[in-house]
């Protein structure tokens, strides 16, 4: 039994996930060619001809073609270069997640939409089993400089904001302590890895707790460097530090699986409260020093 063609609701429907599968045909062929892995790259290359399969029994029902999304082809081609396969392939499943219920609903009328539904399906199991990218072996160590450098450098910055009052010296005084703790937090992550059995390399492990550390540290002082008031400057210096959260709770949770409303409040929580209480330090030291 073939869908009536003549309903135009159903025959835009189908459109649509036409549009979809071939759109998703090139992401996935991109992908493929920007893994170095060569079993990634194979299993990426047939999750692509699956989508060209798909596009193929949809238009046997339009009898049309139809392009696909240019800009959604380079924006999920450029996250996987610059955030990962893992991270890109599985914000396009959470998506494809929502095409298989709708997909469920033609079910009646087209046969071969339950195939369609069982290889969509079949995706994320293939891709838990197969990615294993190297920045993910090395989630630990970034969260490390990152939470870290939240936590304590917020801390500091709000004391050194009610105590010092000058966005320059803060500003100052806020990097040298910022590179200093970077390569710190680096060398005892290499200490740490070199006495782990775990088989990442300590240097890389170093190297990313640095980098996650200093990078963090630049953002948050940035707003003394521009801002005249350095309690206005406090307020964007915690404003990017929940972006920062926000931003890398909301990747973590995405690659590896994990609940994205604990590990947020847990690190806002952290990182807010002990700016709170280093505000509130600075207050005292600027009192009993006279300041």
């Amino acid at each position: 039994m073939t869908p009536d063609i003549q309903d135009r609701e159903m025959r835009e429907r189908i459109k649509d996930y036409q549009r979809e599968e071939i759109t998703e045909y090139h992401i996935y062929k991109n992908l493929a060619s920007s893994v170095k892995d060569a079993n990634n790259s194979e299993i990426l290359t047939r999750m692509s001809h699956e989508e060209k399969s798909h596009y193929n029994t949809w238009k046997k029902y339009t009898g049309e073609d139809v392009g696909p999304d240019k800009p959604k082809i380079w924006l999920y081609s450029l996250m996987g270069r610059i955030l990962g396969v893992t991270f890109t392939i599985k914000l396009m499943e959470s998506r494809e997640n929502n095409a298989i219920v709708s997909y469920r609903k033609l079910e009646p009328f087209i046969p071969e939409a339950e195939s369609i539904i069982r290889q969509e399906e079949d995706h994320e199991a293939k891709i838990i089993s197969f990615i294993d990218e190297k920045r993910l072996q090395y989630v630990g160590s970034i969260v490390l400089g990152l939470n870290d450098a939240l936590v304590e450098f917020t801390g500091s910055l709000a004391g050194f904001t009610f105590a010092l009052q000058d966005p320059t010296i803060i500003a100052m005084v806020g990097f040298i302590m910022g590179i200093a703790a970077s390569l710190s937090m680096g060398a005892s992550e290499y200490l740490s890895q070199k006495t782990d059995s775990g088989g990442g390399n300590p240097l890389t492990a170093a190297t990313y707790t640095g980098l996650a550390y200093i990078v963090t540290v630049v953002v948050l002082i940035l707003p003394y460097l521009f801002l005249p008031d350095p309690f206005i400057a406090l307020l964007f210096t915690l404003g990017g530090a929940l972006a920062i959260i926000v931003l890398f709770t909301f990747y973590t949770s995405v690659a590896k699986d994990l609940p994205f409303w604990k590990r947020f409040s847990e690190m806002a929580i952290l990182s807010m409260g002990i700016a709170a209480v280093s505000f509130i330090i600075g207050v005292i030291v600027r009192t009993a020093f006279g300041v």
